[in-house]
Order: C-alpha cells, then sequence, then structure tokens
C-alpha cells in the first residue's frame, strides 16, 4: 500500500507558496504521492492550479485531486484544465472527480443535484474520450456533445471518482481507474468498497482499480484528546449523506471514531489494517494535537515516512 498526504481537507487557511512547499516537501521527504481537494466554498485554491504550479518545484511525486467537483464544470472544460496540468507535472497527476453534496450543490450554487450516479456516469462518458482521444460524440439525458479539440503535447490522464455508494462503485470499476475514499473503515472498505469495485472493473474487463483512502491520522499519547479534536475538526463530514452512511457500515458515531489515532505501533497497526482490506493507497490527513502544532504535525509525519515502501 502506497503512502501519501492530502492536504487542505483539515479546512485551514493556508496561503498559496505554503501549500506549494508542502508539495515541495513531500516529495523532499520520499511520499508516494499528495493530493489536494477542490474546496468549493471556504478556504481553499483552484485544486488543478495548484498542482500545476507546484510541478514546476518537484520532479518525481505523483500528485492527485481529491476530488474536483463535476457539476460546477462541463465535461469539455475540466478536460482541457486537466490535460493541461497533466503536461505541466509530465504525466504525474491523477484527476480525481466527485459529485460533492446536495447542500452545496443546491443551496449555495443554485444547481440540480438530480439523479447524482447517472450525472456522473454520463460525465464519464464525454470526459474519458475528450482525454484520451481529444474527440467526443455522445447524447445523454444530462449531456449532449459532439466535440474535439487538441492539446499539444497531451499525456495520459489517469481518473478516479470518489465513490461510496453501490451504483458509484460500479460505475468507478467499469468507467474509471479507480475510487477515492474519505471516511470509510477498515471494515467498510473490505466488505464494501473493495468487493464492489473489483466485481465491476472485472466485468468490464478493465485493469485492478486503484482504492485510494483517505483519513484523519494523528500519532500521539493522548488518544482522548486527539479524538476531540478529530470531533471538532472533521465533525462535520459525519452529516453528509454520502459519509453517514460509511460511518453506519462501520458501525460508529462520527468521525472522530475511525480517524487512525493513537501511539506509533498504534497508528501501525491501524494502517496496516487498510492495506490487509485491500487499499492501494492510503492518503494521510494528518491533524495536530494540543498546543505545539509544530512537533505534533512532525511525529504523525515522520511515522508514515518511516512507512512508505513497507505496507
Amino acid at each position: 500500500m502506497r503512502i501519501g498526504l492530502l492536504t487542505g481537507a483539515r479546512g485551514a487557511a493556508i496561503e498559496l507558496h505554503s501549500l506549494i512547499q508542502e508539495v515541495v516537501q513531500a516529495e523532499e521527504d520520499g511520499f508516494d504521492s499528495i493530493w489536494i481537494p477542490q474546496v468549493s466554498s471556504g478556504p481553499g485554491f483552484d485544486a488543478l492550479t495548484v498542482l500545476s504550479l507546484a510541478a514546476s518545484k518537484t520532479r518525481r511525486i505523483p500528485v492527485g485531486t481529491a476530488v474536483v467537483p463535476i457539476f460546477p464544470i462541463h465535461p469539455m472544460v475540466l478536460a482541457k484544465h486537466a490535460l493541461t496540468a497533466q503536461i505541466a507535472s509530465e504525466g504525474r497527476m491523477t484527476l480525481g472527480v466527485g459529485l460533492s453534496h446536495r447542500p452545496m450543490i443546491e443551496d449555495v450554487m443554485g444547481l440540480s443535484y438530480e439523479s447524482p450516479a447517472r450525472h456522473m456516469e454520463e460525465y464519464l462518458n464525454v470526459l474519458r474520450p475528450l482525454l484520451d482521444d481529444g474527440k467526443v460524440d455522445f447524447q445523454g439525458r444530462f449531456f449532449n456533445v459532439k466535440a474535439q479539440f487538441q492539446v499539444p503535447g497531451a499525456l495520459h490522464v489517469p481518473v478516479v471518482i470518489a465513490a461510496l455508494a453501490p451504483m458509484m462503485l460500479r460505475i468507478a470499476g467499469e468507467q474509471a481507474d479507480g475510487t477515492f475514499t474519505w471516511m470509510a473503515g477498515p471494515n467498510t472498505v473490505e466488505s464494501h468498497v473493495v468487493p464492489r469495485i473489483n466485481r465491476a472493473a472485472d466485468s468490464a474487463d478493465r485493469p485492478s482499480p486503484r482504492i485510494c483512502v483517505g483519513m484523519p491520522l494523528a500519532v500521539t499519547d493522548n488518544p482522548q484528546e486527539a479524538r476531540a479534536q478529530a470531533a471538532k475538526t472533521y465533525g462535520r463530514y459525519g452529516q453528509l449523506t454520502n459519509y453517514r452512511r460509511m460511518l453506519d457500515i462501520e458501525g460508529v458515531e462520527g468521525p472522530s471514531e475511525v480517524a487512525l489515532i493513537g501511539n506509533e505501533d498504534q497508528v501501525a497497526e491501524q494502517l496496516k489494517a487498510y492495506a490487509d482490506a485491500g487499499a492501494t493507497d492510503f492518503l494521510a490527513s494528518v491533524f495536530p494535537v494540543g498546543n505545539d502544532e509544530g512537533p505534533s504535525l512532525a511525529r504523525s509525519n515522520n511515522l508514515l515516512k518511516s512507512l512508505v515502501g513497507k505496507l
């Protein structure tokens, strides 16, 4: 299981140059990847732009978006944006896309969240041909697109989708290169995510999909304080329907109960549980515990660095 970082999931405000430096530091530290969310509201930048800028400062580390919401962006626009970012990244980028959530799409943006899985399926039917061949001819319920374009020097763009529900996991297996999960515990990954997406990929005669698991993580000797901090930082996710289903499958009340928390040995065992469950990539959203943020974050990062290539 590859070990990477997910920066920005805590919702903390960060300057652009500092975010780019996080990508640079992740490469220097030897991590397998670093991913940036596309936050529709609150603090945050355009993820593909950040990754394009960071690419000029790095040479090795794979990068990804986790994830770009599809409803506000036409697939033709996203295809060109992603192809441009992939050229800038010299082929190191994975495009992660997702549905976001009904309150954000309808209440904030004023768009329709009707038939989200069908919307994703049609979106990929437009996006993938444009990414792969530079042309598409598709007629559906939500999209009717006949177009072609050329991006000089275009490189292949792998696509993973945020998939949690059964229909979305089927779509991920049939049409994408994998999935990105958030708030899915190890039992949920093993019993719900892995078998469904693998079965769909096998049926479509596609390669084994990537299963990228994003989760909060903190190495600490004070787990009670850490879980209280996780409840405060990530509690809002437990109120969103898509994540609530994953927490219910895991049999827990909220995000603080699935966060990876404990000393070095305990967190290492929790990470191993994800590898055993079938995760191909673990993306840690590292959060601080206590008042001294620097040493707290460094302790978690040091453990993660020590486990790269060993799970």
